[in-house]
């Protein structure tokens, strides 16, 4: 004899329909009274809310208290019915990691992030540019239109703003810190850099992010390809732009038929919440400002190396924007940024402890591809000589260099005495400057 799910137990048809989808919960609940019953209790839709949408609290998708969890489910359904469901998930799960991220850590930056657009804004967006967004591009400007910058945020400092959530560095005079432009900004820079750059009115480009600094850092979408692009020191003269993601990992971007959908814009973000959550990249403290800085603090981008007490972390970005791939000597560019104290031990040298030290001397080899192409020994650094004590700040300083490749390296030594200069305590010590890699990436922020 064979047994219908709606002869079974309340207990067994709910336990049995707890482990299904919410599509499926919905066909099951389509069959009999009964199990449209047991397929609306409220437990079942909170658990759908949670996994799908992250969602504790019944909320729909203007943030609007909605009246049950099931209902909640079936207006955020509704409201992007348009979109395929897995790459709603997965967009919704992105920005909810960030800001998630930002509220915690840097809700000055949250604070800028802008309501999501709505179909009307971007349909409006691709009528003046004459384009097609990719789908998952689309979908991450329904959730969040980008960052309101006021006048007070972007002349924070003197060289601009630093509440990009894409962050920046900063390498001698040269700042740089990435928002995301919201929807009418994408409009108006589009315009303006293509004008300049004399690009064709059937040009497959739209700026989507943006330095708020004074130095110029522009990304530019390939809504045809779906990949992502940042200009070099030749953008304006010849158009260069450097690719920000994998091509391979690309997919169809405009079929609304497969959830399977990621373009650039989307991978991009991902792999900067992924850096941001595993703290490869952190929040950093100069003064009152406060940015998100790219220069990595895990290994095996950083390196550290501690000497009689005194404590080295370097590490390099890549710097697109000062790149010039046609000039062999000045084709890929690289800061770094070395980071040093004297641990709470202070500084021991053949088992005396000394209250201070003072870096005296660098020396530097420079590596392109294993092969040593420069050797630098000079005193101090960028014209200063740090006195460190024990558990002090990290002074911290940035520099640049060029290579001809795309990968090498940076290691060497500083020379330091205990005490001070002016007064030293006994002889000067080297201090060991860990290899750390220079390299074009295949996520370039």
């Amino acid at each position: 004899m064979e047994m219908r799910l709606e002869d079974l137990g309340d207990l067994a048809i709910n336990a049995i329909i707890s482990k299904l989808d919410a599509k499926d919960t919905v066909a099951v609940s389509c069959v009999s009274k009964k199990l449209r019953v047991s397929a609306s209790e409220e437990s079942l839709w909170l658990n759908h809310c949670s996994q799908d949408l992250g969602l504790s609290a019944p909320i729909d998708p203007l943030g609007k208290p909605a009246p049950s969890f099931k209902e909640t489910y079936q207006l955020w359904r509704e409201s992007f019915g348009m979109y395929p469901w897995p790459l709603v998930k997965r967009v919704k799960r992105c920005w909810d990691r960030l800001k998630n991220w930002l509220s915690a850590n840097f809700p000055e930056a949250d604070a800028t992030l802008r309501k999501g657009a709505t179909e009307v804004e971007i349909e409006a967006l691709e009528n003046i540019l004459k384009v097609k967004l990719p789908l998952p591009t689309r979908l991450l400007y329904r959730f969040c239109d980008g960052q309101e910058l006021t006048e007070e945020d972007v002349g924070g400092t003197a060289l601009g703003g630093s509440l990009g959530i894409i962050g920046g560095y900063c390498c001698n005079d040269h700042l740089v810190n990435v928002c995301l432009l919201p929807l009418r900004q994408v409009i108006l820079e589009t315009k303006e850099i293509t004008d300049q750059l004399g690009f064709s009115s059937t040009s497959k480009y739209v700026i989507v992010a943006a330095s708020s600094t004074h130095f110029g850092k522009f990304f530019f979408l390939n809504f045809t390809t779906g990949q992502l692009y940042v200009g070099t020191r030749s953008l304006v003269s010849a158009g260069e732009m450097i690719p920000c993601v994998p091509n391979a990992l690309i997919s169809p971007m405009h079929d609304m038929n497969t959830g399977q959908q990621q373009d650039a814009m989307l991978l991009w973000l991902e792999e900067h919440v992924r850096r941001l959550q595993n703290g490869i990249i952190k929040l950093r403290n100069e003064g009152m400002i406060r940015s998100i800085n790219l220069f990595p603090e895990e290994p095996p981008l950083c390196s550290t190396a501690v000497t009689n007490g005194v404590q080295v972390r370097a590490s390099a970005v890549f710097i697109p924007e000062g790149c010039n791939l046609r000039d062999k000597s000045h084709k890929y560019v690289f800061a770094y940024s070395i980071r040093m104290r004297l641990l709470p031990e202070g500084c021991i040298v053949n088992g005396t402890s000394f209250g201070s030290c003072q870096l005296n001397w660098r020396h530097w080899i420079i590596r392109a591809n294993d092969h040593v192409v420069s050797e630098v020994n000079a005193e101090a650094v960028i014209g200063k000589y740090p006195l460190l004590y024990p558990g002090g700040e990290e002074f911290v300083y940035e520099s640049c260099t060029h290579l001809s490749s795309s990968r090498g390296s940076i290691e060497g030594a500083f020379t330091f005495v205990p005490g001070r200069l002016a007064d030293p305590k006994g002889s000067a010590f080297e201090v060991e400057v860990g290899r750390f890699p220079l390299q074009c990436p295949d996520y370039i922020f």
